[in-house]
């Protein structure tokens, strides 16, 4: 099972709080996502490798839920912030897997420290060109700010749906095509939820990585052993005829599959295992408890005295169907209202129909459903129910809630409410007595 945690760092620019996923058992094995990305892209990754190692995947900081380094950071900085991780953690030394911009991380964290990693496997190595770098210019991070209409929604499920058509997402040229082109709502939709939690902070960390210096090891420079791989359809594999002579112990080569890479990498890395960890630290103002109940098995999120039901924020959902009567969801507040040995608070159901209140906001082919998602956010700002947008339900205006962050954020909660519906209809068919977590 996949679990996750909150850690506090202390640093430069103060206290940063770093959200990492984590599973299996025996030596510890870090995990170093790609840029715009988060820990949770390893999650199946996570769950295989996990009969192996204990697989720690950390968001990097100003993406998914890990806060973001302060100032302009470089390179440098996010390798720092990886082995001070590895610090608050308690993990002395230990082998490292990333993914492309992960991968670049892990070697400059790996020239800074180099007695902290046993091997790292790399997917994807970056070397580019001059003229390549000329192509990428600022085009590649453009600005990322909410607008007050949801315009950045266009522009975003865009972007993320041709980065599968061409190298780089802008080049719209034949030489640029890629051979791993898809259209899938789902798969565009996880990297969008990145995105938006990300928000411009991504330029900082995926900036960082693309203006790294691409400097291999010297051959007589005495190093861990690494491992690049790419498969056929990653846009770097031509990228290893240019490694040029690596320090001894490094090897790079093509491989025809995303599966024969992962083989090659997990087979790497059990040669170059450490010391199994103990029990991991972690914050104590918010974190995920793992409930099992009758009808629910998953991770719930909370934070003070606050949880997110299962199907909402960043709780796990049903495996179903999400019950429409109360005492499913019941028995899952009590069960983290018991783990954490206090009371949690409940919020209430908003006024309205369930039926008009949560349309189907489903991924869809042209992304439609995010811009219909921020109206509903924009409406519900103004009106009691959101759908009844006439005087008899108008509500004061808040300019505070109607500033496009303010937006955002409820835009993201709304995208996350999976199972609004479901749980709207179960407070309403809540009888006295029943369990409430409290």
């Amino acid at each position: 099972m996949i679990t996750r945690h909150y850690i506090d760092i202390d640093g430069p620019g103060g206290k940063r709080r770093v959200h990492y996923r984590r599973c299996g058992l025996g030596p510890p094995l870090l995990m170093a996502h790609q840029s715009p990305r988060s820990s949770k892209e390893y999650e199946a990754l996570m769950l295989a490798w996990g009969a192996h190692f204990t697989c720690i995947a950390p968001d990097t900081p100003g993406f998914g839920q890990s806060e973001p380094l302060p100032g302009t950071p470089d390179i440098d900085d996010f390798a720092d912030a990886l082995t001070a991780f590895m610090d608050a953690l308690g993990i002395a030394r230990c082998p490292a897997y990333g993914f492309h911009s992960g991968g670049i991380i892990l070697v400059t964290a790996l020239k800074r420290h180099t007695q902290r990693f046993s091997a790292l496997a790399i997917g994807g190595y970056a070397i580019w060109t001059p003229e390549e770098m000329a192509i990428f210019g600022d085009a590649y991070l453009p600005t990322f700010l909410p607008q007050p209409y949801g315009e950045h929604l266009t522009w975003l499920w865009n972007r993320v749906l041709e980065q599968s058509w061409f190298f780089p997402w802008f080049d719209v040229r034949d030489e640029a095509r890629l051979s791993v082109a898809h259209d899938d709502p789902a798969r565009v939709h996880a990297v969008v939820m990145e995105m938006l939690d990300a928000g411009d902070a991504y330029r900082a960390g995926y900036g960082a990585v693309l203006r790294a210096p691409r400097d291999i090891p010297s051959p007589d420079t005495l190093t861990p052993p690494v491992l690049i791989t790419a498969y056929d359809g990653d846009p770097l594999q031509a990228h290893i005829d240019r490694l040029g002579e690596m320090p001894k112990g490094w090897a790079a080569r093509k491989v025809a599959t995303p599966a024969a890479h992962q083989e090659a990498s997990l087979a790497f890395l059990q040669e170059h295992p450490v010391s199994a960890v103990a029990t991991l630290p972690e914050a104590d103002d918010a974190g995920f408890v793992p409930v099992t109940t009758d009808a629910f098995t998953g991770l719930i999120h909370w934070q003070g005295e606050c949880v997110d039901p299962p199907g909402h924020g960043l709780s796990d959902d049903w495996a179903g169907a999400a019950p429409v009567q109360w005492r499913p969801w019941g028995d899952v507040f009590d069960a983290v209202a018991m783990v954490l040995g206090k009371p949690i608070k409940i919020a209430p159901a908003p006024r309205g129909d369930p039926g008009q209140l949560y349309p189907d906001l489903t991924p869809d082919r042209f992304g439609a459903y995010l811009i219909r998602a921020w109206g509903i956010s924009r409406a519900r700002t103004l009106f009691s129910p959101w759908y009844d947008a006439n005087a008899a339900h108008a509500l004061p205006v808040d300019p505070a809630r109607l500033t496009p962050v303010a937006l955002a954020n409820d835009h993201r909660n709304i995208l996350r409410a999976r199972a609004a519906r479901a749980y709207h209809i179960a407070r309403q068919s809540r009888t006295e007595g029943e369990s409430h977590g409290n």
